[in-house]
């Protein structure tokens, strides 16, 4: 059965968004972060493309995300897999036994990893950010002595803005080098790349422009969208001059109005700021979200498109300019497309 909203996923765009990101990197080795659920694209679908792009560096954030790759080799391809959340007592047993590294964060993480006999791993030290990681003074004390790292990893808290920030993290992150068993170093984002080489270190993490998104300008030219949504029609109406609709009866027609009621929502991901702000497209037709997006529901003014009950109706899958017109971050946009879509692949 197939559902009335869809995702349409651009194979080809991911790969060629990694590919222009490694470039941008350097000598660095570019990675992928592919936590929540491959920012809402589908996570196995995303790892076996990047992979056959080139990519050998993943991300998840939690140890049920790294389960749903349990069954791809990728030891053999070359490739491995983070989890950025360290480990908690209970995730010991599947994490011991998992091809997954964890991202040590804080003290009692470091010595549960060795109390248990743990293999390599990474550690998050925090520079600056004030979210994960354990102390540059935790290393200067020895927390790390004996620990087989394979990466430590640091995080911008400003790389879409030109900040002071940036390069007081930097720095105290260089400070770093040398001063642990570390084979790799790695601070850098998306945005993060865009800052330049001393940035880079030796591995790179983009995220959310793997996935069309655009953090900071000078991936504007770079960058290509890679999901974009499409739902079917269920109704066409008019509806007169003084008439309104949706919830709240926000909208009012000033003239008579044709109007498609497509088969999309808030459910799915498509917010309630979109409401009186949004773009559809019926082929290169541009239509514009009226009224109220309700749960399951939007309507559309379709006044002089070809449109009518059972077609599809594609929603703009520029990010940024959909952020601004929503309100929402991109970053939420994608991570918020809900499970009723049929997540569909074009290489």
């Amino acid at each position: 059965m197939t559902a009335p909203q869809r995702l349409s996923l651009d194979g080809a765009a991911l790969a060629a968004n990694w590919r222009a990101l490694a470039r941008a990197s350097g000598g660095a080795a570019c990675g992928a972060a592919v936590k929540a659920d491959g920012y809402g694209l589908g996570v196995r679908d995303v790892v076996t493309r990047l992979l056959a792009a080139g990519c050998r560096d993943f991300f998840v954030s939690s140890w049920n995300e790294a389960a749903a790759l349990a069954d791809l080799d990728l030891a053999s391809a070359g490739a491995s897999l983070s989890v950025l959340h360290g480990v908690r007592d209970a995730d010991m047993t599947i994490a011991t036994a998992s091809q997954a590294r964890p991202v040590l964060s804080t003290s009692a993480q470091v010595r549960r990893w060795q109390g248990a006999g743990g293999g390599a791993c990474d550690v998050m030290v925090d520079t600056g950010m004030n979210r994960l990681g354990i102390a540059p003074d935790d290393i200067a004390a020895g927390l790390l002595g004996g620990v087989a790292i394979d990466t430590l990893l640091s995080h911008l808290a400003c790389a879409d803005e030109d900040s002071a920030m940036n390069e007081q993290q930097r720095t105290r992150f260089a400070a770093l080098a040398g001063r642990t068993n570390a084979r790799r170093l790695s601070l850098a984002n998306s945005a993060g790349i865009t800052l330049g080489v001393d940035y880079h270190f030796d591995l790179t993490r983009p995220g959310l422009a793997l996935y069309g998104g655009m953090p900071v300008p000078a991936l504007t030219d770079v960058i290509r969208p890679v999901a974009r949504i499409e739902a079917e029609v269920l109704q066409r109406r008019l509806v007169r001059a003084g008439e309104t609709v949706g919830y709240n009866a926000t909208w009012v027609a000033s003239v008579d109005t044709q109007v498609a009621i497509v088969n999309l929502g808030y459910a799915d991901g498509y917010w309630r700021g979109f409401s009186d702000t949004g773009l559809a497209f019926a082929g290169d037709v541009q239509l514009s979200v009226i009224g109220r997006v309700s749960m399951d529901l939007v309507a559309l003014d379709v006044t002089g498109a070809d449109v009518g009950e059972g077609d599809w109706i594609a929603f703009d899958p520029d990010l940024p300019r959909a952020a601004r017109a929503s309100g929402m971050s991109q970053y939420e946009l994608l991570t918020g497309l809900g499970h009723r879509f049929d997540r569909i692949w074009h290489d």
